[in-house]
């Protein structure tokens, strides 16, 4: 393999961290959560280096690593999901690690307009509730659950 390439591969780890961090800055910063900044790094950096190991193995088919990434997210999102007298919680942020396991499989297969575009979709979705006219748009009720 050619420094160049490996070049490639540490600017895409980079662009897969940088998308993370935004996402995990706003669940740490205003959901209180434990999947804050370094879990949606660590997520997005590991289903992008899947994505670039899978690509790049002669005879293998990048999508079986794509489809295993996507199960095994779903372990750590049933570890952020809370249930509790009645309520649950934890589910918007179990919803944004999945999602940033997605980002970092398209950065790691050089889709970065799709994986900035997404980011931004998720942290403003995520960020809608402190908007202003919110309220207005969904009225808070006794089931609103306490992961925003």
């Amino acid at each position: 393999m050619d420094w160049q390439l490996e070049g490639l591969y540490v600017v895409r780890t980079l662009v897969a961290a940088g998308l993370g961090a935004i996402v995990g800055w706003e669940r740490e910063r205003y959901a209180s959560t434990d999947a804050g900044l370094r879990t949606h790094i660590a997520v997005c950096i590991g289903s992008c280096t899947f994505a670039l190991v899978s690509s790049h193995i002669p005879g293998a088919d990048p999508s079986r690593i794509a489809s295993q990434i996507v199960v095994g997210i779903g372990f750590i999102g049933a570890g952020v999901i809370l249930h509790d007298k009645g309520k649950v919680s934890g589910l918007t942020t179990a919803a944004a690690l999945w999602a940033m396991a997605a980002v970092g499989t398209a950065v790691g297969y050089g889709m970065y307009l799709l994986a900035a575009l997404n980011t931004l979709i998720i942290y403003f979705t995520l960020a809608a509730h402190r908007l202003p006219f919110w309220p207005k748009i969904k009225p808070k009720s006794s089931n609103e659950r306490a992961d925003p």
